[in-house]
C-alpha cells in the first residue's frame, strides 16, 4: 500500500496569485518527507545553517526564499514554510520539511504524507 503511493508522480496544478496575475504559479501534489535531525547545523543551499526547529523546507523547483503553504492531504493540517534548501532527492517526493514542520503537519510518526505545496510569496530578486 505505502510503496504504491511513494512511486506516484507529483501532480502539477496551475494557480494564480493575486499579487502576480501575470505569472502562472505551479502547485504540486505528491509525497513530503522530513529531514533527519542529523542534518541540524549543516549548511543549506541558501548559505544558512539548517535548524530542525525552524519552519523550513527543501524543493527542487521553487526558488530559494519562496514562502509556500503545505497542506497535508491526509489530515488537513496546513503550515507555511520557507524554501531554504534543495531536495528531496527521492523520486516521487515534492518537498522535504524540517522535523518541526513535520510535527505541525502531523506526519512525523509515519515519516511521509501526501501533500499539496502552493507558493504564496515568491522572492523578488
Amino acid at each position: 500500500m505505502g510503496a504504491a503511493l511513494a512511486t506516484e508522480a507529483p501532480e502539477e496544478i496551475v494557480v494564480k496569485l493575486e499579487a502576480q496575475q501575470d505569472h502562472d504559479i505551479k502547485s504540486q501534489r505528491g509525497r513530503a518527507s522530513y529531514y533527519a535531525s542529523r542534518f541540524h547545523g549543516r549548511l543549506m543551499a541558501n548559505g544558512e545553517r539548517f535548524d530542525r526547529h525552524s519552519n523550513s523546507a527543501a524543493s527542487l523547483t521553487l526558488p530559494l526564499g519562496t514562502q509556500a503553504e503545505v497542506r497535508n492531504l491526509e489530515n488537513g493540517r496546513v503550515t507555511v514554510v520557507t524554501i531554504e534548501d534543495r531536495g528531496p532527492y527521492v523520486g516521487g517526493r515534492v518537498i522535504d520539511v524540517s522535523p518541526y514542520t513535520a510535527e505541525l503537519l502531523g506526519m512525523r510518526a509515519q515519516g511521509t504524507a501526501m501533500v499539496e505545496v502552493t507558493p504564496i510569496d515568491l522572492p523578488t530578486s
